[in-house]
């Protein structure tokens, strides 16, 4: 069966909300939640004053005020480095210079013999330097 001329089936009629004593309890805790939980996040601008503000953004009435803020950071922090002089710069010898190796100038060693597997043994006479030739290899 069709409809009449000019009848439709959609129904573009806005109707009004009616809200209820718990629905009005429940917009109530709502908002304090959502009031809470933009201001952990730190968007303080979007919370509501009242409960009827907040009720109207539920309802779609008001839609709230975004407009877009382009991030300006503060400026950075630069830690102070404090320079210390450097002894390698100032030609002064630091730790860092190598330490000469020492070397025997005495006259009480004669030599130095081998003995069992590459063995270095100090020689300080020529009775030393025989015993040592001596020995059972």
């Amino acid at each position: 069966m069709a409809l009449a001329r000019g009848l439709s089936t959609i129904s573009t009629r806005k109707r009004k909300v009616k809200i209820t004593k718990a629905k009005m309890a429940q917009y109530e805790i709502d908002w304090r939640l959502y009031n809470k939980a933009m201001k952990r996040k730190g968007m303080h601008d979007l919370r509501y004053d009242s409960v009827d503000e907040y009720i109207n953004y539920c309802l779609g009435k008001v839609k709230p005020n975004r407009e877009f803020k382009p991030f300006v950071p503060a400026d950075t922090f630069c830690r102070e480095v404090i320079e210390y002089p450097s002894c390698h710069k100032s030609g002064g010898g630091g730790s860092g210079t190598k330490k000469e190796s020492p070397k025997y100038t005495g006259t009480l060693i004669k030599g130095i013999a081998t003995m069992h597997k590459s063995n270095a043994v100090p020689i300080m006479n020529q009775k030393e330097a025989t015993e040592i030739s001596e020995m059972a290899r």
